[in-house]
């Protein structure tokens, strides 16, 4: 099933790479995230960001209506009736604030969500000595942090940080709570539990962005209690980094980077077609395509010389003793 364009606006630069995929106009400078198959709706909105198909059909609804097909009976047993996962294309047109996302823990108690927003990067195109950076270098005390989110003061969190150089076909696992940045230069799939939450620790220079909705509404006390304050040493962050993705993401999300020749297995997977073109059984697929393959589809062969992402839910639960 093919996915349309489905860019949002948002407080940030971006876009143009996206539209370069696609091989369509760009059209807003701030649209920097397209939400593939999205089943889920941006922070504080009901249907902003949800995704449809080419008939006009959310994603959410058609979902809905046939679960049992579409996400197959393993994934209904052990993981319920939604995909429990977001796709985006992102461009980041200049660098994202430093920000970090609850764990499931937190949403539940204090946002009333079933997800939190764990994530993961798979870079597509980076500018040369494009960088990340990713958890604090040493242990940061909550004051301190604190005391950063009040002055807004942007250049000591950074410096806190582990900056990380990125070039395509580069993986990086961001478990919930880990304080990131995205900087300027990068394309990237990302793949995310299905939710739109965002501890924004920079926000007061984005100028779009209100402090309530920095913090979730939560106030900064209870928001910062969710943040990863730890030290992330080289071995620990040489655990995030791939391809592959780490097995701590299979309870999250799974990807697969594909290229000519391969064999899919039947289940519920988003496909971003990065480069080439080639035949997903006995439909074509090129570059900038997205497509849904639900579990009833079956197996398939993909054939040709295209190049591919191939982003699936969770991994089923393993079968109880």
């Amino acid at each position: 099933m093919a996915l349309p364009p489905n860019q949002l606006h948002r407080f940030y630069r971006g876009g143009e790479r996206i539209a370069a995929l696609r091989g369509i106009p760009s059209t807003d400078d701030h649209a920097p995230e397209d939400w593939v198959g999205a089943v889920n709706a941006a922070f504080g909105t009901d249907e902003d960001g949800l995704a449809q198909l080419e008939d006009g059909t959310l994603v959410r609804d058609a979902v809905a209506a046939d679960p049992a097909g579409f996400l197959g009976p393993e994934h209904l047993a052990g993981h319920g009736s939604g995909p429990g996962l977001l796709v985006k294309l992102l461009d980041a047109g200049q660098r994202l604030p430093v920000h970090f996302h609850p764990g499931r823990r937190f949403a539940a108690e204090h946002l009333g969500s079933r997800y939190g927003k764990t994530e993961a990067w798979l870079i597509v195109e980076a500018e040369p000595g494009a960088q990340v950076h990713v958890g604090f270098r040493e242990e940061v005390r909550a004051q301190t942090v604190a005391e950063w989110v009040r002055d807004q003061d942007a250049a000591p969190m950074l410096d806190a940080m582990n900056p990380l150089p990125v070039s395509a076909g580069d993986s990086v696992f961001v478990p919930a709570g880990t304080p990131h940045a995205i900087g300027e230069g990068i394309l990237m799939v990302e793949l995310q539990e299905p939710t739109d939450l965002s501890v924004l620790l920079e926000w007061a220079s984005l100028g779009a962005v209100e402090e309530s909705d920095a913090h979730l509404g939560l106030g900064w006390d209870r928001a910062l209690g969710a943040l990863d304050r730890s030290a992330w040493d080289e071995r620990r962050l040489a655990a995030l980094l791939g391809p592959p993705l780490p097995a701590a993401a299979s309870p999250f999300f799974r990807a697969e980077w594909l290229r000519g020749e391969a064999e899919l297995d039947p289940g519920y997977c988003i496909l971003v077609v990065l480069d080439g073109e080639g035949a997903l059984g006995d439909r074509p697929v090129v570059r900038g395509d997205t497509l849904l393959v639900p579990h009833a589809a079956g197996a398939l062969r993909l054939t040709g010389g295209a190049e591919l992402i191939r982003c699936r839910p969770p991994a089923p639960p393993p079968p109880r003793a």
